[in-house]
């Protein structure tokens, strides 16, 4: 057994929510161990192209910043968790420059920032702080420059966790046990082959969303889901897992995979039209280009539906080029790669799967129903989406609950409750073996890809939700059965937890019987479809079997 020294703070991930949460931590004294099973840079957070919301504009306000984030949250929004992240959001801004985040604008006659702030769909104002294009990209590189210099911090990459570890492994029957506790994780080594134990005090998950559950995303490689199905493994509560984001605009070219156009091309004037190039989005919302994105994903869903067509169009041609160029440098350069040049050419759009707006349920403060444990960022439902996220929240609440979670930890005990690796059993291989047969892995993965992108996408059915669920049911076994005699790959550890993500996706949706936000059903027409009480969708180990 290979037990790592014990930390104060295990983190699984390493996107802002997770360098958010180091950044505190660290600065605070404490020891943290991140762990990532690619690349640090490699996480969600690197793709993010718009930036993050925040009210910064003399014009805006807290309240109107609130007001569109329920709206678009169809009420299931928790008010509560919305003010206080909105409210929280110029303190996130500061501790980002600080931390050395460029976003774009200009220095003021008194030394002040200027920020060029741009408008995003479902936003009534301008509120949208970037970095160019590549936000994301900007945000991983200044966090991640400044931990690495840290001497209480390390981060370990190509390690992948396999599962949490707990005082009491869980309940078979539903929550944690009585008196359970999170103690840190098991970790394999992809460099070694050997499954490592890593002990600490407090443990925060931040593995990012789970688009690689379907077919069809703009997510990078790593969002399997790996953060909720180790959590609801555990015995944490689980919830909405039926809101699964689409985004309305992703390049579509044979060649191109998962690029992503972003909404800020609507939001600087961007025009959606079908490929004869009419223009057709007044008839489905009063905004326009600029509506929620799930009213957008489904108006394209009809219109493909309608047409026959295989996308639709995005069409900026009649901005000024210069600025359509200046603007979108990284979008510009990657349409040039497959012969579209946007200052001049439409450009040819589909959804895809985004953004996950359920997942491991927790408090203000990032904690979950396992004591030790906290999650932040896409694999926490935390309230302020709702059933739909309003675009570029997401960067915001990451912060905003990474930070939260440090300073909450910092008020425990910690040496208390550091684990004695004594008591913690080691990782047991048993009589797994490596596997001459990785093509099963391969068959279920594209399976479970396929059903769910055409069962449980942008509109449902129960008879389709039925048969997804039958499908993973037996898909289950298989995998089950496979993972328990087969030596632990990442390709293994990562086909396990789609499997589980996407049943508790299938579970969910069965359960609201109405159609809201992103959960959209043709057995229940309109909002509150029975006698249902308006509230979240909570699911726990005992629902389900596995």
């Amino acid at each position: 057994m290979t037990v790592m020294t014990p930390s104060d703070a295990l983190v699984v991930g390493s996107g802002l929510a997770a360098l958010s949460f180091a950044l505190e931590a660290s600065a605070r004294g404490h020891s943290v161990t991140v762990v990532t099973k690619r690349a640090a840079h490699e996480a969600n957070t690197a793709y993010a192209q718009g930036g993050i919301a925040a009210v910064l504009a003399a014009d805006d306000s807290f309240d109107a910043h609130v007001e569109d984030t329920l709206k678009a949250g169809a009420g299931l929004c928790h008010r509560e968790v919305v003010e206080m992240v909105i409210r929280d959001a110029p303190a996130v801004v500061g501790r980002l420059v600080a931390a050395g985040v460029r976003f774009d604008g200009k220095v003021g006659g008194d030394d002040a920032i200027e920020y060029d702030l741009t408008r995003e769909g479902g936003h009534s104002y301008r509120r949208i702080l970037h970095a160019g294009d590549i936000s994301g990209r900007e945000i991983e590189r200044a966090l991640l420059e400044t931990l690495r210099k840290r001497s209480n911090v390390r981060i370990l990459e190509h390690h992948a966790a396999v599962d949490l570890i707990t005082s009491r492994g869980g309940s078979r029957k539903g929550a944690s046990a009585p008196g359970d506790r999170c103690l840190g994780a098991y970790v394999l080594d992809e460099a070694t082959g050997i499954v490592q134990t890593f002990l600490a005090s407090v443990t925060l998950i931040a593995t990012g969303g789970a688009g690689k559950v379907y077919l069809y995303t703009t997510n990078p490689d790593v969002a399997t889901g790996d953060g909720v199905a180790m959590a609801w493994r555990a015995g944490a509560e689980v919830a909405n897992m039926e809101f699964i984001q689409f985004h309305p605009t992703c390049l579509f070219h044979p060649l191109a995979k998962s690029f992503l156009i972003s909404e800020a091309l609507r939001g600087e004037g961007g025009i959606l039209k079908r490929v004869d190039g009419t223009a057709f989005m007044e008839a489905y919302h009063p905004l326009k280009d600029l509506a929620p994105r799930d009213i957008v994903a489904r108006a394209i869903d009809s219109e493909l539906k309608r047409t026959g067509d295989e996308h639709v169009v995005l069409d900026v041609t009649h901005l000024d080029a210069g600025f359509v160029e200046r603007r979108f440098p990284n979008i510009h350069e990657q349409c040039l790669k497959f012969g579209i040049d946007m200052r001049s050419m439409p450009i040819p759009v589909v959804p895809a799967v985004h953004y996950l707006c359920g997942g491991v349920r927790s408090n203000l403060d990032g904690e979950t129903s396992i004591p030790g444990l906290y999650v932040a960022g896409e694999v926490a439902s935390t309230g302020l989406h709702g059933a739909n996220r309003l675009a570029s929240n997401s960067l915001l609440e990451a912060a905003v609950f990474g930070h939260r979670a440090a300073v909450s930890m910092s008020a425990l005990d910690l040496a208390s409750l550091r684990p004695d690796p004594s008591e913690v059993p080691g990782w047991k291989v048993g009589n797994a073996v490596p596997s001459d047969e990785l093509v099963v892995i391969t068959q279920c993965w594209d399976e479970i890809r396929r059903f769910m992108w055409n069962y449980v996408g942008i509109v449902r059915s129960n008879r389709r939700l039925h048969r997804a669920k039958a499908r993973i049911a037996s898909l289950r076994e298989e995998i089950r059965e496979f993972y328990w005699n087969a030596t632990v790959t990442r390709d293994l550890i990562e086909l396990r937890n789609i499997a589980t993500v996407a049943e508790l996706i299938v579970e969910c949706a069965l359960k609201r019987k109405e159609s809201r936000g992103l959960h959209y059903t043709i057995d229940y027409a309109g909002l509150g479809g029975g006698n249902e009480p308006l509230t979240d969708t909570v699911v726990r180990r005992g629902d389900l079997v596995g």
